[in-house]
């Protein structure tokens, strides 16, 4: 007689009851949840220290753009660091005031705007209204008007509130102005001293990590501020020769100001191009106006169609849309100063993951190494990966001979 034997009961796994995509839906999402909640007490200390965090990250813009002056002082003329410094610094400040005065003068010598046009010109707007198909009719725009007045009158108390509070920005922005004078001065002296004592606040196994993601994310910031050089110029010729040929007034100031305000990717040429446009409104007329917004509306188009993807995208490789994105969200958490240095910021960041992720620095040595030594305390290895393998190759050979005397030494 067969004897039947029952198979044992099978337990269920988690596999049988939960699917693989949800499991693998679970495991990013907590990991995302402990990495936002790890990035809020950053994101809180950041918005509260702004007036200290800006200012050093402005800094590190400016000494990028002075750094190829400094080098090219010490290396082609032999000049000291000290000297070829202050020489950045004149250069610097002596460019800027020539091009505020620049714009001074040609608002101070230029033709002169009526603004008693202005009926003139509000009336021509609503006869042109009134040809399109919008039917808006004056006393529609009177009774929005009516209602503007009237906001302002409800909201006196909060707007000056907000005057008053002006002076403690303008403070702000003088105690930032000396923090970025200090920042900046420090690091062209300093900045490999600086940045290594930073490094030596990782484990050991991550310091030559960390250090060529620093070098290489210093790369990229040199070539955006640069490029963005470039690219603020092209913006300013562009909107300058549009106002000349318009015979737009303070041509020259406008030109000016787009290239000042054009360090603000994408956004700040059209504000400032905008500028040109209320001029030529007040100035020459309605029509000349909108061929004048037409003019500032292409020269974006060509700076976000073809500047940023070809020339900026080279140097930071960054998408547009990143770029437009970046800016919108420094310019919420930190104002005109977060909108400027949003973008290299990004673009650094993704340069050091990336270096991080490649593993080129497995093999490279301890940057730091030598810090501590009382004999080297106050000087900074400068060594790079490669030299200091051909260092550590010749210490290994002359180490040998040392041991070997009868091997001959290598010949030089």
């Amino acid at each position: 007689m067969a004897s039947t034997q029952s198979s044992p009961a099978r337990h269920e796994t988690e596999a049988d009851l939960v699917s693989r995509p949800v499991r693998i839906a679970a495991a990013w999402s907590w990991r995302w949840i402990v990495i936002v909640i790890g990035a809020l007490p950053i994101i809180w200390l950041l918005s509260h220290t702004s007036i200290i965090v800006i200012p050093l990250a402005v800094a590190l813009l400016i000494t990028a753009l002075l750094v190829p002056l400094t080098n090219f002082l010490r290396n082609r003329w032999k000049w000291p660091k000290g000297l070829a410094l202050v020489a950045a610094l004149i250069a610097l400040f002596a460019s800027v005031g020539l091009l505020i005065n620049l714009a001074l003068v040609a608002f101070r010598t230029g033709h002169q705007l009526d603004f008693t046009m202005l009926r003139a010109r509000y009336d021509e707007f609503i006869g042109w209204v009134n040809t399109t198909p919008l039917k808006v009719s004056e006393d529609q725009l009177n009774q929005w008007f009516s209602k503007g007045i009237e906001w302002l009158e409800t909201n006196s108390g909060t707007l000056l509130q907000s005057a008053l509070s002006a002076g403690s920005t303008v403070a702000s922005i003088l105690t930032g102005s000396v923090v970025v004078l200090f920042a900046v001065i420090f690091y062209l002296l300093d900045g490999r001293r600086i940045w290594l004592f930073v490094v030596s606040f990782f484990p050991q196994a991550a310091r030559a990590a960390v250090d060529g993601a620093g070098e290489r994310a210093w790369i990229s910031t040199g070539q955006y501020v640069r490029v963005q050089v470039v690219v603020a110029l092209i913006d300013a010729i562009g909107i300058f020769i549009g106002a000349v040929i318009l015979n737009v007034p303070y041509a020259l100031a406008i030109g000016i100001i787009v290239f000042l305000a054009a360090f603000v990717p994408l956004i700040g040429a059209f504000l400032s191009g905008a500028l040109a446009v209320v001029i030529a409104l007040v100035a020459n007329g309605l029509v000349n106006a909108l061929i004048m917004l037409v003019i500032v509306v292409a020269v974006m188009a060509i700076e976000a169609n073809i500047l940023q993807p070809l020339i900026m995208g080279q140097a930071v490789q960054l998408h547009p849309l990143a770029v437009l994105l970046s800016v919108s969200a420094g310019s919420i958490f930190a104002g005109i100063a977060g909108a400027v240095v949003a973008v290299p910021l990004v673009a650094a960041i993704k340069v050091m993951v990336k270096y991080i992720n490649s593993g080129k620095w497995r093999d490279d040595p301890d940057p730091t190494i030598g810090l501590s030594d009382d004999e080297d305390r106050y000087r900074v290895p400068v060594r790079s990966p490669i030299r200091a393998k051909i260092e550590a190759i010749a210490e290994h050979i002359e180490a040998k001979h040392t041991a070997d005397p009868d091997t001959p030494a290598p010949r030089a």
